[in-house]
């Protein structure tokens, strides 16, 4: 008989949007009638089609697969040097300095920041925000290790700072934020920075969101503070940067400045130790994705996909004006594509998940699924298209 992993027993029964799922379905099933009227601003999937250039380099490098002279098997698990390339060219005009190197392309942030657990030891201390996104406690949980709770409430506007009476090994952190939307500014950055040096502790730094943000003062990735290839590790993807949810390509930055004594003192490479794993257990990116990435990632690429993103503001704009209409507290929707707000009437989450289904068939994200501090917030995405975006918030209107 084999020995189980037990840390699944920890683990809750369904992923969050998997028992938003099963929510809507069983109302479907109740209310036939409704169900076509239902309009889902819950789980972050977009709606544009991929950029003109994204296409057009899609075809070419199929083309390319066609004929024996451009034909192209196995790639290098790090990703093509041309891609990653791209990738550091990105960053310099965003005024990062990366090292194409220090660059490994995968198929999704999500599945980095799981994997990347395989790096540290059980015994590590890991210290995640409450409200979080539920995969990097999940994938500690199933991995056994310890996991303490930094707190995001209304009176630190969702971004909890260092405190340096808690001592933590792993640090995870998400700007700008999902679920909350906030976003850090370089000082606050800063001081967690200097708390990870001081206690010799890793981020890793979720920059999923980077391309939403809009202010200019605001950093789009940790390595805009001096000191961070110290001690972070970054993690961004084009899901909704460019509309590849479905087309899945994601690069994570693995500094090789990021070295560590071993119990033995001999020391190890968090970079070489991720190469070693990446070219263990990953075959790589498909070359058609790699190519359309890179093309996405040029100058024109980016406009393009600027565009998709104004379209998906303008949504977030047109939710938050409700809310003010309504004078219901929220963050998010600047530069972020999510709106985190208060339930009305002091309801908690999941009962206003139930009555919006219920009465107006508008679908969102409870808030106590992304942890305790969330109970009783919500979180919609701008994801969808103007048209249902606007009828969901005019049914809201009606009923708050």
């Amino acid at each position: 008989m084999p020995k189980l992993n037990e840390n699944y027993l920890n683990v809750q029964d369904s992923y969050l949007f998997a028992e938003i799922a099963r929510r809507v379905s069983a109302y479907e099933e109740l209310h036939p009638d409704k169900a076509g009227s239902i309009i889902r601003l819950g789980i972050g999937d977009v709606t544009r089609p991929l950029t003109k250039s994204a296409v057009e380099a899609l075809h070419k490098a199929a083309d390319e697969q066609a004929v024996p002279e451009t034909f192209k098997g196995y790639g290098p698990e790090q990703g093509y040097a041309f891609v990653r390339k791209a990738v550091a060219d990105y960053y310099r005009r965003n005024g990062v300095n990366v090292d194409p190197d220090s660059v490994f392309i995968s198929d999704g942030a999500k599945s980095d920041t799981g994997n990347i657990t395989e790096l540290f030891a059980k015994d590590n201390v890991i210290l995640v925000p409450d409200p979080v996104y539920p995969v990097y406690v999940d994938t500690n949980t199933m991995d056994g290790k310890q996991i303490i709770y930094m707190n995001g409430t209304e009176e630190n506007n969702f971004l909890p700072m260092p405190d340096e009476s808690v001592k933590a090994d792993i640090i995870y952190l998400c700007s700008p934020n999902n679920p909350t939307g906030a976003c850090y500014n370089t000082e606050q950055l800063r001081k967690w920075v200097e708390y990870a040096l001081k206690n010799d502790a890793v981020i890793l730094f979720d920059s999923a969101y980077e391309a939403f943000v809009s202010e200019p003062k605001l950093p789009r990735s940790i390595y805009a503070v001096e000191g961070a290839k110290k001690c972070a590790i970054e993690f961004c993807s084009l899901s909704k940067t460019a509309g590849f949810t479905g087309t899945r390509f994601s690069y994570t930055i693995v500094p090789e400045e990021l070295v560590f004594s071993a119990s033995d003192g001999r020391q190890m490479s968090l970079h070489d130790m991720w190469n070693r794993r990446q070219s263990t257990k990953f075959n790589g990116t498909p070359y058609i994705i790699q190519y359309a990435a890179a093309q996405v990632l040029t100058e024109e690429g980016m406009k393009e996909c600027m565009e998709n993103i104004s379209y998906y503001m303008e949504n977030a704009r047109i939710i938050a004006e409700t809310l003010k209409k309504k004078d219901i507290p929220f963050t998010g929707g600047v530069n972020s594509p999510y709106i985190w707000f208060k339930c009305p009437g002091g309801m908690e989450s999941w009962e206003l998940f139930d009555y919006l289904l219920e009465n107006i068939q508008v679908v969102g994200t409870p808030g106590g699924g992304f942890g305790v501090n969330g109970k009783n917030y919500f979180r919609l995405t701008s994801f969808g298209t103007h048209e249902k975006t606007k009828e969901a918030m005019e049914r809201f209107d009606r009923l708050f």
